[in-house]
C-alpha cells in the first residue's frame, strides 16, 4: 500500500536568467518568489501559492519551455508501476524522482512526499 496526490506544478524556462522568468511568473501570478537552498537554487525559484496550497517553481531548462506537473508519494517505485499499468513509461530516473511519460505524450515526475498535509490529502492505492 502507498500514497500519492498532486504536488504542484513547474514551469520550465528555455533561459539563460531565471531570475527574469521567474519574476515574470511570479508577477502573472501574484505570487512572492523564494529562491532554494544550495545547489537546486542555481536552477530553481518557487513561488509560493498562499491562496491554494499548490507547490510551484520555475526551473531553468534546456528543452523547449513547458509546465508539467508532479506527483507526490510515499513510495517511489510502487508509484511508478501504478502508472506503468495505466499506460505510463519510465523516461529518466534521478536520485530523488522519476520523469514519466503519460501516454498522451506529456511529461510529468513523480516524487518523494513533501507536503505537510501529504498524509491527510493523499489517495491510498493496493
Amino acid at each position: 500500500m502507498h500514497k500519492s496526490k498532486l504536488a504542484g506544478f513547474i514551469i520550465d524556462c528555455r533561459t539563460g536568467d531565471l531570475p527574469a522568468a521567474s519574476a515574470f511568473w511570479a508577477g502573472a501570478l501574484g505570487m512572492e518568489r523564494r529562491g532554494l537552498d544550495g545547489s537546486e537554487g542555481e536552477n530553481y525559484v518557487r513561488l509560493l501559492d498562499h491562496q491554494h496550497g499548490l507547490h510551484l517553481e520555475v526551473q531553468s531548462v534546456e528543452h523547449d519551455s513547458r509546465i508539467h506537473m508532479d506527483i507526490e508519494t510515499d513510495d517511489i517505485e510502487a508509484e511508478v508501476r501504478r502508472l506503468e499499468a495505466l499506460g505510463a513509461t519510465r523516461v529518466q530516473q534521478f536520485p530523488r524522482w522519476w520523469v514519466m511519460q503519460a501516454p498522451t505524450g506529456q511529461r510529468f515526475c513523480v516524487v518523494n512526499a513533501q507536503s505537510p498535509d501529504f498524509d491527510r490529502l493523499a489517495t491510498q492505492w493496493p
